[in-house]
């Protein structure tokens, strides 16, 4: 890596229209020139959830490959990073346009190519969706109820609602998934990291990390309400988790039986953080299974500048 090389980033709150909350990233645009361990070590010195570098994409027809990273590791595929990222190409190549405009573009990421569909209005914060590159999968492996609530500081009494029991699902990035009875207990439950390492198995070469819903929420617009504890990425909570959703769509297919159509939610996250944040979720349902499910949301510049490195 070039010493002294300046090279330009923005700062994005994503999944909300509003600034200094949703959950925000880190864009390091032109970096198809630095190493793993640099990537690695700019990501922990943003300290973001997640920071996103964009190189020139894998096939030529695409916009951007993108690299994602957390402090502590690379991820193959997240929510907010693509979203934000699919907002902030496109708010800078048509910085000159001032008008209304509805695109399509395709990013390259480790989990594959991803297409994502992107509105910027005027005077509004720019809105994108993306198709799910991988469909939630079940991971079926033994689970103890009374363990994870211990984990939770909750009781096994408010594990679960109606059809709804602890299980493991992943569209790219794995969680294990925990009903809980409503929005108070989820205010109310504390994580311990040591506990949930003790109880929760390996999956996919890693500690499932812990996604805690209920139905409804705090905004009256919202059909679930939830929070996520990533384990191993060197975050301790995280206020708007695309992927998580995106796993959360096998469980409400499974869990709900959802009738065949099309399915619009909405999930609320990082409430308790003070960060608050809209994760859009669309499922289309044929034959009981889901044929195609998209992720969505807001996206607003906070910041940009020049990296010196």
């Amino acid at each position: 890596m070039e010493a002294g090389l300046a090279r330009s980033y923005s700062v994005y709150d994503v999944f909300t229209d509003s600034k200094l909350a949703g959950n925000p990233l880190g864009i390091i645009f032109d970096a198809d020139d630095l190493s793993d361990e640099a990537m690695q070590s700019i990501a922990r010195e943003l300290n973001l959830s997640e920071t996103v570098f964009v190189l020139p994409p894998q096939n030529p027809a695409h916009t951007a490959n993108l690299r994602i990273f957390t402090p502590s590791c690379e991820l193959p595929f997240a929510g907010h990073p693509t979203v934000g990222t699919a907002i902030a190409l496109a708010e800078r190549a048509h910085a000159s346009h001032g008008g209304d405009l509805d695109l399509v573009c395709v990013l390259d990421e480790r989990i594959g190519p991803v297409r994502c569909a992107i509105k910027l209005r005027q005077n509004k914060a720019g809105f994108a969706e993306f198709d799910l590159p991988r469909k939630s999968q079940q991971i079926l492996l033994p689970l103890d109820r009374a363990d994870i609530a211990n984990a939770l500081s909750l009781k096994v009494t408010e594990i679960g609602f109606e059809n709804h029991v602890p299980s493991i699902w992943s569209a790219g990035v794995p969680f294990l998934l925990v009903p809980v009875h409503d929005v108070g207990a989820s205010e109310r439950l504390e994580f311990d990291a040591q506990l949930w390492e003790k109880t929760v198995p390996f999956v996919e070469g890693a500690l499932a990390s812990a996604f805690i819903y209920c139905r409804g929420g705090v905004n009256h617009v919202a059909k679930f309400h939830a929070r996520v504890f990533p384990v191993g990425m060197g975050i301790v909570e995280d206020p708007a988790t695309g992927s998580a959703v995106a796993a959360m769509s096998g469980a409400i297919n499974q869990f709900d039986a959802l009738p065949d159509g099309h399915h619009p939610f909405i999930i609320e996250q990082g409430i308790e953080m003070g960060r608050p944040s809209l994760i859009h979720l669309h499922l289309d349902v044929d034959s009981g299974q889901i044929a195609n499910a998209r992720i969505g949301g807001q996206a607003v510049r906070i910041a940009s500048g020049i990296l010196e490195l």
